[in-house]
């Protein structure tokens, strides 16, 4: 074949729109492909923080608990009765007992309040 006898063929325009038809086509479906995945990842990135949340969280209720019972237990009379006797302390004697003057009844005291004030009454 020499050169004056090569084939030569036409384009056919709708060939090429044709192409880039399918290639648009094809990057549209790869972006969508790479967006379904994209979303799915970071479902599962939530879903894996949203586990670590709740499970701090059932630790610190369970700590609340546990912190409430042990107020409850510091806070109850017998064991501040206990820890009183450990560290010497014993009830008052009846002589040890003086009641403040503004708690008994018709004392002057030495707080009273007039008009909703606290003041002091010198002596």
């Amino acid at each position: 074949m020499t050169n004056a006898q090569r084939l030569h063929r036409e384009h056919d325009p709708r060939a090429r729109r044709i192409l880039v038809a399918a290639l648009a086509a094809a990057a549209v479906l790869v972006g969508g492909a790479l967006t379904v995945v994209g979303m799915r990842v970071q479902q599962v990135q939530l879903a894996y923080r949203l586990d670590e949340v709740r499970a701090r969280h059932a630790r610190a209720e369970a700590n609340v608990r546990q912190l409430e019972i042990e107020v409850a237990t510091l806070r109850s009379p017998g064991r501040v009765e206990a820890r009183a006797r450990q560290l010497g302390l014993v009830a008052p004697g009846r002589d040890q007992v003086r009641l403040a003057r503004e708690y008994v009844a018709g004392g002057t005291g030495l707080a009273a309040t007039r008009g909703g004030r606290i003041e002091a009454l010198a002596k």
